[in-house]
């Protein structure tokens, strides 16, 4: 139980369980609620934006919108079937009251503004409660203030404007918050049937409409029938079809609708561990996030998702060649510059930093992700365009020509070595331009890529194979396991003993309940891999041992946070979250798992190498 008081009081760095957090979106940014019904994070006017509400990061000058009961409360939530709208339940001694959250998407499609809608509704008694916007520093680069207009008060903080409208809200207006911030307050009283609905509205660098609090409350049916009619073009029959559900309304919370991107995670800069350091910026497009994401918009039949998101990628490829990145911009630019920002953090766990730098690295996997992804369309009954088809099969030439190169790695490693998985990676990127030429897509030298093929395969036999260990090594030579490698059980490198030892080697050194950490030594430094548990699950299933691989989804669905959502790390010790979340990753990661172990369950032949 809590109070608003409390949460009013000076606060230290403590930062909230990243597992309170539920995530609500309308397809350009994502607001995280908290259990006490607070806003942590919404950056304005994109996901990629410095957040002008980011309390999550910056307990003292981040900013936050409150609304919560003044009287002690037990709370529970959840979100609306087959929608990313929130209702939170709060219960006091004197009544009973529920919070819809919604960022309102308008009737043609997304609001070229952000409209954060709060309705609450008394369900019976009396509950009485307290509400603040409190302007943000947007990670200390702009100083907030609030004005008077003609239509009310407005809140600037550098190029972004704020404003608050409702109905039957009871704004008081302009006060000072406990760090002698600006924010505007305000108070109401939920009574059985009443109806109060709070309104944050926002631009950047433009005008800002003030909508009409009917027309929003309007809004919120709207959105939520948006929702549903978007969730009904997929199902989900299988034993974790309402996980896979959420997940894919997850997924779909990252889907930045302008261009067609997928960013690997809504946050930036929340630790893996509580050392610090491993604080990065998610918010980009990573080439392997949209393989497997392809694959599950693919296999639900979401064709505009499907369609934008290659094409999006395709192009911003071409746009910002010849090189191949790892990752991009949700724009389509290519982000070169780490910027550290001087606010505390979350937990206190610094740095906090907006860009990420992998960028320029070479990593030898991403040429088996694109192919995938160009096959997973093409397979789907779709047809690449000339320039692609030119490209990819320049691509594949560069792939022979750079296998036997070091590189990075899947994990952004620092130390170049000829790590296994990414091998892997490059035979996977021939077999599938070999199968792209032979459908006619790409034009090139599928011989070439035949023989080369072959050698990769060979050469993992031969270097990457420890008979001591009986396992894939992370690297030849080392003796270090690395999880990444189970993802080439279901790419069809390997479904036989070897990689069945392989998961038995990982389990033992890397395991911890259902869960798997990284590679060997990492559980020093930060916490358990959420994504890794699952290619464990699907890998078993891939050689067979089904049992073994429903035991271990049916652990892991367990797992996620009250209303579903998974973050990039766990601590297996408590089921804490760490890292950044929603994790576009371990929810894709999820998915995967659950249609493989699926498709595999009423399979009896034997799994073959």
């Amino acid at each position: 139980m809590t109070s608003i008081a409390e949460s009013r009081r000076p606060r230290t760095p403590a930062g909230e369980d990243l597992r309170s957090y539920a995530a609500i979106g309308d397809g350009r940014t994502v607001a995280l609620i908290g259990m006490r019904g607070q806003v942590d994070w919404l950056p304005i006017p994109n996901l990629g934006s410095l957040p002008v509400f980011a309390r999550l990061l910056d307990d003292e000058t981040g900013g936050c919108i409150e609304l919560e009961p003044v009287d002690e409360y037990a709370v529970t939530r959840r979100y609306v079937k087959g929608t990313n709208v929130l209702r939170t339940t709060f219960t006091t001694a004197r009544g009973r009251a529920t919070v819809t959250d919604a960022l309102v998407t308008g009737i043609a499609g997304r609001l070229p503004w952000a409209e954060l809608a709060r309705r609450v509704e008394g369900v019976s008694g009396t509950v009485p409660f307290a509400w603040r916007v409190v302007p943000g520093t947007a990670l200390g680069t702009a100083s907030p203030w609030i004005e008077q207009s003609a239509q009310g008060p407005v809140i600037r903080t550098g190029e972004t404007t704020v404003a608050v409208v409702g109905s039957d809200h009871g704004m008081s207006g302009k006060t000072t918050g406990p760090s002698g911030a600006p924010q505007l307050a305000g108070s109401l009283t939920a009574t059985g049937g009443s109806r109060h609905l709070l309104v944050v509205v926002a631009t950047h660098d433009e005008p800002l409409h003030l909508p009409d609090p009917d027309i929003v409350d309007q809004g919120i049916e709207r959105t939520i029938a948006n929702w549903r009619s978007w969730s009904r073009e997929f199902s989900s029959s299988g034993a974790w079809a309402d996980e896979v559900q959420r997940s894919v309304l997850a997924l779909k919370l990252l889907i930045f609708s302008p261009t067609g991107s997928i960013a690997a995670a809504a946050t930036t800069s929340l630790p893996e561990g509580s050392r610090g350091g491993k604080n990065w910026d998610y918010r980009f497009a990573w080439v392997r996030d949209l393989a497997y994401t392809a694959h599950a918009l693919v296999y639900f039949g979401l064709r505009e998702e499907t369609h934008a998101a290659i094409s999006w990628l395709l192009r911003t490829i071409r746009d910002n060649g010849p090189e191949l990145h790892i990752f991009y911009g949700l724009g389509g630019d290519v982000p070169a510059e780490v910027r550290e920002y001087d606010v505390a953090g979350w937990r206190g766990i610094g740095p906090v930093v907006t860009g990420n730098p992998a960028q320029g690295q070479l990593q030898l996997g991403v040429y088996g992700d694109l192919f995938a992804i160009c096959r997973t369309y093409v397979d789907a009954g779709n047809v690449l365009d000339v320039a692609t088809g030119r490209m990819l099969a320049e691509v594949a030439d560069r792939t022979c020509d750079l296998w036997r190169n070091q590189d990075a790695g899947m994990w952004e490693l620092p130390e170049l070595q000829h790590y296994t998985s990414s091998k892997m990676g490059c035979w996977l990127a021939l077999g599938d331009a070999i199968h792209l030429a032979e459908l006619g897509q790409v034009a090139g030298s599928p011989e070439r890529w035949r023989a080369e093929q072959q050698r990769i395969a060979e050469w993992i036999a031969q270097h990457c194979w420890s008979q001591d260990r009986q396992a894939y090594v992370m690297f030849p030579g080392s003796d270090d396991l690395d999880a990444s490698v189970l993802l080439h059980a279901p790419s069809g490198f390997d479904r036989g003993e070897r990689m069945s030892s392989t998961i038995d080697a990982l389990t033992d050194e890397l395991g911890a309940g259902p869960h798997l950490y990284r590679y060997s030594g990492v559980q020093q430094e930060e916490h358990a891999f959420v994504a890794c548990g699952y290619w464990r699950a699907t890998a078993l299933a891939c050689v067979g041992r089904l049992d073994e691989a429903i035991e271990a989804m049916d652990a892991l669905v367990k797992t996620t946070n009250d209303v579903g959502l998974l973050a990039e790390m766990i601590d297996p010790a408590d089921g804490s979250f760490w890292g950044n979340l929603p994790q576009a990753l371990s929810h894709l990661a999820l998915i995967t798992a659950a249609l493989t172990i699926d498709e595999l369950d009423d399979r009896s032949a034997s799994p073959t190498t």
